[in-house]
């Protein structure tokens, strides 16, 4: 199963980290309360970012190191990425879908982590990357501009030089990007149709994030139901934004979490009367059911529309096949 990354929330479409002040840390100093949430930067580093302005409470940029934040304000932290040079190339396994001078795009084995942190610090699709495209190395994050949780599957993009990392970081900030996913839920969903509600820190649990009522960011998803079952539904899942966790989070906050997600409220096992060899089926399968299928965008040198597709990998589609022999639809 997936473990969410600890303390600090990183939202797909940028790199804004944002956090939300607990009844914990209500009334201390702002460097004080970023040391708490950001741990992964120093406080000297943390106290000159203040200065430079890179954060802001309730949209507002503070710049005193001094200044008390008040109980669920939400701090939004501008971070300067690390230097690559930090991480280490490894000559680890990638499974490369294309590649040319400017763009490749990845496909991203469940299991796999994106970026070293806390805990991990190799071992990453940023290790393998700087090992396969050495150019990567001057480039934030080796080219990286979008993430996908350590259990899920599917296809990234990845850009080759600095003209192409600003084109494809301008074109998610747009919302031009085309991204699909297929999921599994547990429940049977009746139609598709629109999740918009806003993703923020959850706020008793600090490692998870959720729908808050405030203080959260735009989140909105789109789906459509592939496939009906008794007990389950295979949605296709469109993201219009792309904050952390989001399709997790908000399939959750509809009460139809995804299979294998038990961060986010599935059981490991959902739904009576089921045939006990799908209950064994569901018990084993051992991550969240999420797969990043389809990814499309504005090729940075030619200007042309490019889209891949990748179906999901074997423990997916072994999944879908026992639900469709297993758990019927009632007609």
């Amino acid at each position: 199963m997936t473990t969410p990354d600890p303390e600090v929330t990183v939202d797909a479409d940028d790199d804004a980290l944002s956090a939300e002040v607990t009844a914990e840390y209500a009334g201390l100093r702002l460097d004080v309360v970023c040391a708490k949430l950001f741990d992964q930067y120093s406080r000297a580093r943390l106290q000159q970012w203040i200065c430079e302005g890179r954060v802001k409470v309730d949209g507002a940029v503070l710049t005193r190191s001094r200044e008390p934040v008040a109980e669920g304000g939400v701090i939004e932290l501008d971070a300067v990425p690390l230097p690559d040079h930090r991480v280490s190339p490894q000559d680890l396994p990638l499974e490369i879908v294309h590649a040319d001078a400017d763009v490749a795009v990845i496909y991203k084995p469940p299991g796999l982590t994106v970026h070293p942190g806390a805990g991990q610090r190799d071992g990453t699709l940023q290790n393998a990357l700087l090992h396969h495209f050495p150019q990567t190395n001057a480039i934030p994050r080796a080219g990286i501009v979008h993430r996908l949780d350590k259990d899920t599957s599917g296809l990234l993009m990845v850009a080759l030089t600095l003209e192409a990392h600003a084109s494809l970081v301008d074109q998610l900030a747009a919302r031009s990007v085309q991204r699909e996913y297929d999921a599994i839920t547990q429940g049977p969903l009746i139609a598709g149709g629109t999740i918009d509600a806003p993703i923020g820190r959850h706020p008793r649990e600090r490692t998870k994030m959720a729908v808050v009522p405030r203080g959260g960011r735009e989140a909105v998803t789109h789906y459509r139901v592939e496939q009906h079952f008794g007990h389950h539904s295979h949605v296709r899942v469109q993201l219009e934004t792309g904050r952390t966790h989001q399709i997790r989070v908000h399939f959750a906050h509809i009460r139809h979490p995804l299979v294998g997600d038990l961060t986010y409220g599935a059981h490991r096992v959902r739904g009576g009367g089921l045939d006990e060899t799908l209950r064994d089926r569901l018990a084993a399968f051992d991550r969240q059911a999420l797969h990043a299928r389809t990814l499309g965008f504005v090729h940075p040198r030619s200007g042309q529309d490019v889209v891949w597709s990748r179906a999901p990998p074997a423990d997916m589609q072994g999944l879908l096949a026992a639900l469709i022999e297993l758990d019927p639809r009632d007609e």
